[in-house]
């Protein structure tokens, strides 16, 4: 059953990195935190295991959605080499923070980041400025970087942030989206290798694991989500702007609510 879990786990995932360009991480964390402490796995570790098995999912994830996008002209790849070193050193620096953190401390502190996101996506106004000068090159590394390092403690592919950054830099949604896809893919790389040396030394992570990446877990989500984010990619260059903004809150505002809940010790 535990491997049932798992593919219905990569489904949604691997829609909501197609559809939103999330990476699918807001989706596989809470899912993964859930089916772990569901099978009595230590919670000195289940936070910490669900994060390093997400970023190494959303390798995989991030390589279906990003080349579904950019064969609609959605990545902007200009912009991807610019935030790419800083992303990578922001996951490598993520990884190392969040081995000190505590488990349900760090439940909290995703959940939190998440709602604010979702907040701003659904209440605050963020008119499209198409044709707006992008940024520095300097700006865009330090975004990268900034978002490297947020998106490695929480287990995300970025999506949640680079989305944000990159509408207010002047790229139409569906053009965010896609180049978030793209950058979610050195976040997962350089996250997902962090998390599993920081998490080689740990003594009560279960068999099947190499540091904090469940290796069962990371196959069957990564086949699955990585059929499900062409169908997410294609949904995105189909639906509204606005419904795309408006979807994409709601599924933060339920991720992040269930994992803050979690990590105060409501659930």
């Amino acid at each position: 059953m535990l491997y049932v879990w798992f593919v219905i786990a990569g489904a949604f995932a691997g829609v909501s990195a197609g559809l939103f360009g999330i990476g699918g991480g807001m989706i596989i964390v809470p899912a993964l935190v859930w089916i772990f402490t569901a099978y009595d796995f230590s919670p000195e570790v289940v936070t910490h295991l669900a994060i390093g098995t997400s970023l190494a999912t959303i390798v995989v994830t991030s390589i279906s959605s990003l080349t579904a996008h950019n064969k609609r002209g959605g990545v902007r790849w200009e912009v991807w080499r610019k935030m790419a070193l800083g992303l990578v050193i922001g996951s490598l620096v993520g990884a190392g923070v969040a081995d000190m953190i505590d488990g349900k401390a760090l439940q909290a502190i995703i959940g939190m980041g998440a709602l604010l996101v979702a907040f701003k996506m659904l209440f605050l106004s963020n008119k499209e400025q198409l044709g707006k000068p992008l940024p520095s090159a300097g700006i865009q590394f330090g975004a990268g970087t900034g978002i490297g390092m947020a998106s490695s403690i929480f287990g995300i592919g970025g999506g949640s942030l680079t989305v944000p950054f990159l509408n207010w830099a002047g790229l139409p949604m569906k053009q965010s989206v896609g180049t978030s896809a793209a950058c979610g893919l050195p976040i997962a790389l350089a996250g997902a290798a962090g998390f599993a040396w920081f998490g080689q030394d740990v003594v009560n992570l279960p068999e099947g694991t190499i540091g904090f990446v469940h290796i069962t877990g990371f196959l069957c989500i990564s086949a699955v989500s990585f059929a499900t984010a062409k169908v997410g990619a294609k949904l995105a260059h189909v639906l509204p702007a606005l419904t795309l903004k408006r979807a994409f809150g709601v599924l933060l505002l339920f991720a992040g609510g269930q994992l803050l809940l979690s990590g105060i010790g409501v659930l």
